[in-house]
């Protein structure tokens, strides 16, 4: 998948390896520090981060050798629950504005939707990662509602974490209504 904008990367999204991990980690560690948008643990190694993130299906954003950024999709919940699609995703703050985060988040609906997932839910998209929100509602998902207060953030103190959804699946039929009628 190429950019034509003079300057734009050459994304090419794959699935990460195991080589891949020491070069998500600087910019993994980057952003948990920075802690804005994620509520990993601050004391995390390349060690004990590594299978917070690259456990499910993950893939990686590049450009020739460069990991630009990376995204990891699986069950959002497991069981009963497993209908439901749920990502999360880093793009390296160098590579950031550049189309990537958009590309990544493309991929993950199609992947979800051609694995056969009813639905995409976000659990804690952080209400003032505002290109975030604004990237999802973009890309068809919206706020089902806000859990006040549920992070931290160091600048910002006590802020509200948005639950977001898409829905890939046909519209369900209300099971209080009776079944269509047969043609036939």
């Amino acid at each position: 998948m190429g950019q034509a904008n003079e300057g734009a990367p050459t994304l090419v999204i794959r699935e990460a390896t195991e080589a891949d991990w020491p070069r998500i980690w600087p910019f993994f560690s980057a952003i948990v520090a920075a802690g804005e948008t994620y509520a990993y643990p601050e004391d995390l190694t390349l060690e004990t981060a590594r299978p917070l993130w690259m456990d499910g299906h993950v893939v990686v954003a590049t450009d020739g050798t460069t990991v630009l950024g990376t995204a990891k999709m699986g069950p959002n919940r497991p069981g009963r629950g497993a209908h439901i699609a749920n990502a999360s995703f880093m793009v390296d703050p160098a590579h950031q504005g550049r189309g990537v985060g958009r590309a990544l988040g493309r991929y993950a609906v199609e992947w979800a939707r051609r694995a056969g997932y009813h639905a995409m839910q976000f659990n804690a998209v952080v209400e003032t990662n505002t290109t975030a929100v604004a990237l999802w509602r973009s890309l068809g998902f919206e706020i089902l509602a806000t859990v006040p207060e549920a992070f931290n953030h160091p600048v910002h103190g006590l802020v509200g974490l948005h639950i977001m959804y898409q829905r890939l699946a046909p519209e369900a039929r209300d099971p209080s209504e009776p079944a269509p009628l047969a043609q036939p």
